[in-house]
């Protein structure tokens, strides 16, 4: 219920019969003497003060509902009066005060209502005099006291009665007018902060896309300039200030910018670099392990190196990471391209050695090779290489490929279903090569063979047959991983192909065709355990050893291994022969007799 303004509790009006005189009222003002007395001057005094102190009380008071509360309490204080009721407007409309009125409040809220904030007389039975005051401010109407009387009010309890109603009006402004205000400054705070809170929004929105757009424009620019490995670890770490890198899918370093570069660069771990590598494929967007961020170079799906930010302090945020992506999605094009290169290269190099291994014509083979950037009129070897738990495809090719590589051999690199081949010029480092394989895939399961010097390339194919032999002789040896080369065969060099094999049958089964026959009936090993008693230098328990045979037994086999073929193993020809004749069947004719 609104206010009409600033209005005087008693206005006049001829129609107004049960209101307090105004003159008393007009007479009253804060500080002016007081009205009419009652009979007891003292008595009027007294009341005059009370009030004074009440109203001190009123305006110490901040709250809506106890101002009233108390202005009711000391009605009392005026006359002979009775609080029936007070009302306190909240937000627009007339709420009932908590106090203590004489009668239920809502019959007196239908009179207030109906006074549409104008002051006005209400009927109470049992009371001959009652009136409803509004409780005004200077712009609106901050409630209603509805009080009652059993007589007429004299002058002097009308006087006090407005001086009341006055002091109850100003102590509620002041609390409406201090509500107000501490709303106001709660919600001044309150859009203080929401600006604040904004403004940093805005500072870190501007600053993150002048970041982004000095990202984007720094690895746009080294795409556009065709910029490699190094030219965007180099960006990476101005943007970042972190050492940044790049290391092929295996875990070798190809780039490095920023400080703290290792020296020498640990050697990958081949199991935990593709452990690593699963790990960060299955997440989306840059992986910490330990004090690196690494993300994949993979376009199409296909790794090809890896990125990374050393960031042993763990300093990395968003922008970092940011950059990262960036760096990552700008090298991508680089090593694919890199990639196709090597793989058009290794094509050529794979035909030229495929072409070499079968002969052709020796002057392309020269043009083919400079071509190709390999000096094919220097001295070559064939080196055949072989391991027990890989298979001869394009990945155990590209391991053989990039070990040769790393000690430094030049060559043509190739391979066949079992095998792979190398065409590599000088006295290749096959044993070392052996050593290299065996730590990059994990077992020593594999044999190398490597041919005599080869001076021509139409002396190509027979020299791989050479490589081929001492892989064979290697493997069927008694230790059977490791490397041979064919100028320390000795004996078996003579043996290769391109001998008489019937001649060589011949002399199979002139010395051990009766054991082998032998074993064929009786599903015996009689030539094995020969062959294996050569292999071990003639020593008993090493031979009983490696056939998980007793001693006794293996003497037992050597005696009718004598008695079977007629020959002497103590008879220094018959023991050379016998030897010949069981390496001639294992090496030369595969063991079939």
């Amino acid at each position: 219920m609104a206010g009409s303004g600033a209005h005087d509790p008693y206005p006049r009006g001829p129609d107004r019969e049960n209101d307090l005189p105004r003159g008393s009222a007009e007479r009253a003002p804060a500080g002016a003497p007081a009205g009419p007395r009652r009979s007891s001057t003292g008595q009027a005094a007294g009341d005059l003060n009370d009030l004074t102190r009440l109203s001190h009380t009123l305006l110490g008071t901040l709250d809506a509902a106890e101002i009233l509360r108390l202005a009711m309490a000391h009605v009392e204080a005026a006359g002979p009066y009775s609080a029936e009721a007070g009302f306190v407007e909240m937000d627009g409309d007339m709420v009932p005060a908590p106090a203590n009125g004489r009668i239920h409040a809502a019959a007196m809220e239908r009179r207030v209502r109906e006074l549409t904030g104008q002051d006005g007389p209400v009927s109470v039975p049992g009371r001959s005099w009652g009136r409803a005051f509004g409780l005004r401010g200077l712009q609106r109407l901050h409630g209603y006291l509805v009080v009652t009387s059993d007589s007429e009010p004299t002058e002097a309890e009308r006087f006090l009665l407005a001086t009341l109603v006055r002091h109850t009006a100003a102590a509620l402004s002041l609390a409406v007018a201090h509500r107000h205000q501490r709303e106001y400054a709660v919600e001044l705070h309150r859009v203080r902060e929401e600006r604040t809170v904004l403004q940093r929004q805005l500072i870190s929105v501007v600053a993150e896309q002048g970041y982004q757009r000095a990202v984007h424009t720094l690895i746009t620019d080294v795409a556009a300039t065709g910029g490699g490995e190094e030219v965007v670890t180099r960006a990476l770490h101005g943007l970042t200030g972190l050492p940044a890198l790049v290391e092929d899918r295996f875990g070798r370093l190809r780039s490095w910018s920023g400080p703290g570069r290792p020296d020498p660069y640990p050697e990958p771990d081949p199991v935990r670099q593709d452990e690593m590598l699963h790990a960060v494929a299955r997440e989306a967007g840059p992986v910490r392990i330990k004090d690196r961020l690494i993300t994949l170079v993979r376009p199409h799906g296909e790794v090809l190196g890896v990125l990374a930010l050393i960031d042993a302090g763990g300093k990395a945020d968003e922008h970092t990471v940011h950059a990262l992506e960036h760096a990552a999605t700008s090298l991508a094009p680089e090593l694919a391209h890199l990639r196709e290169l090597a793989e058009v290269e290794l094509r050529l190099h794979r035909e030229l050695a495929d072409d070499l291994l079968a002969g052709t014509d020796t002057a392309s083979a020269y043009v083919r090779s400079e071509a190709i950037g390999h000096d094919l009129r220097r001295s070559h070897y064939i080196v055949v290489v072989q391991w027990s738990n890989r298979t001869a495809d394009d990945s155990f090719a590209e391991t053989v490929g990039r070990a040769a590589t790393a000690l430094g051999m030049r060559s043509l690199l190739t391979r066949r279903s079992d095998h792979v081949v190398l065409v590599t010029d000088a006295r290749p480092r096959a044993r070392a090569l052996y050593e290299a394989l065996a730590l990059e895939t994990g077992t020593r399961s594999g044999a190398i063979g490597v041919s005599a010097p080869c001076d021509s390339p139409k002396d190509i194919p027979r020299r791989y047959q050479e490589a081929q032999r001492a892989l064979e002789v290697r493997r069927h040896s008694r230790d059977g991983y490791g490397t041979t080369f064919f100028d320390e065969l000795g004996l078996y060099r003579i043996l290769g192909p391109g001998n008489d094999y019937r001649q060589l049958e011949a002399f199979v089964h002139e010395w051990i065709g009766q054991l082998i026959d032998y074993d064929s009936r009786h599903h015996a090993t009689m030539v094995d355990t020969l062959t294996r008693y050569f292999d071990c230098g003639g020593n008993y328990d090493e031979t009983a050893a490696s056939l998980a045979i007793h001693r006794s037994t293996l003497r037992y086999r050597l005696q009718r291994i004598r008695d079977i073929s007629g020959n002497d193993l103590a008879n220094v020809e018959d023991r050379l022969n016998l030897q010949v004749a069981t390496r001639v069947w294992k090496i030369v004719l595969g063991g079939s007799g």
